[in-house]
């Protein structure tokens, strides 16, 4: 990581950057380490090893601005500010989760963070930015919305139809695409016939940046520009971050094994690790040392065991609340 780019940043900054990847990292690596004892019922979607966008772009974001996201969601809720307990307890479908135990590890919401819907449908969450900023231009309240999807997204129509509707009206919303260059296990190759996706913003008149989703003082600096730009009416932004998730489409494994993508790629990647590369920054930089890197993770994987311990405790929503909070039409 070149530090010279980055000399305006303030210490106070680069750490809550630090413990906003390393909550995510670790956070993550505590489903793994639970998951194969089979009380955690939901499917988990992983994002080891994309941690650094989900913390370079919502540390920009103030606590009202809106946050979407898609199946691969547990990073990008817990750098814009979910408790962890709440997020844990809903994996475990228990009356404390953020949804009370009936959304699931794809379907948190949060809306005293700004966080009002993640979606499993692939694609789904980009035109719900595109509404709440539309909504935000007719409130004059200030607000912007993000987005965050995968590269498989990009296949779907609700992507070219979102970009163009913003573009249109000019609207505070930024496009965050998690670019790892497989949807499932499809190649981006095999989809599309280049992978620069930032380019397709010319297509809408907007402006496009493809960053390392890997270095998070880069992801950052391009979410702080395009955040303060939008807000100040100067509409939508497409950032591409190419980056790499290190376990399978689903669950705690890696796919490899099942010939979905080649080992020696997977080891390319896992060696440009986004936590390791800012942490040699770090401590090259001064701004830690390596006892305090790791106090830091030692306070957070305290934190961590708390929380998985009220989610494990606590209890699931009794029948009678089965059709609580949803809504239906009466017959």
């Amino acid at each position: 990581m070149n530090g010279n780019c980055f000399q305006d940043i303030q210490n106070d900054m680069l750490l809550e950057l630090c413990r906003k990847i390393l909550l995510i990292r670790r956070f993550e690596e505590k489903v793994v380490e639970v998951y194969p004892e089979q009380d955690m019922k939901t499917p988990v979607h992983l994002c080891i090893g994309q941690e650094a966008i989900a913390a370079g772009v919502c540390i920009n974001l103030k606590k009202e601005d809106y946050m979407f996201s898609n199946h691969r969601n547990h990073g990008h809720c817990l750098a814009k500010g979910i408790d962890p307990k709440m997020l844990l307890a809903e994996f475990y479908g228990k009356k404390a989760g953020c949804c009370k135990g009936k959304g699931g590890s794809m379907h948190p919401v949060a809306p005293e963070c700004g966080i009002f819907g993640t979606s499993a449908i692939v694609g789904g969450c980009i035109p719900l930015a595109v509404g709440t900023a539309l909504a935000s231009v007719m409130r004059g309240d200030g607000r912007v919305s993000v987005a965050f999807f995968g590269d498989g997204a990009v296949d779907e129509g609700t992507f070219h139809e979102s970009l163009n509707f913003a573009s249109l009206k000019k609207l505070p919303v930024i496009f965050i695409c998690e670019n790892n260059f497989y949807a499932t296990s499809s190649h981006i190759s095999a989809r599309q016939p280049h992978s620069n996706i930032a380019k397709r913003a010319e297509g809408y008149g907007i402006k496009g940046i493809q960053v390392n989703g890997n270095e998070v003082l880069e992801v950052y600096k391009a979410a702080q520009e395009a955040i303060l730009g939008s807000r100040k009416g100067e509409g939508p932004v497409l950032i591409e971050c190419r980056t790499y998730r290190w376990k399978g489409h689903v669950g705690p494994d890696c796919d490899y094994e099942k010939g979905c993508r080649p080992l020696q790629e997977l080891q390319e990647w896992t060696a440009k690790c986004p936590v390791n590369s800012y942490k040699d920054y770090l401590i090259r930089k001064g701004v830690i040392t390596t006892e305090g890197y790791q106090e830091m993770i030692d306070k957070i994987d305290s934190e961590l065991e708390s929380a998985l311990r009220f989610a494990r405790e606590s209890p699931f929503p009794e029948e009678k609340e089965l059709f609580d909070d949803v809504y239906y039409m009466r017959k």
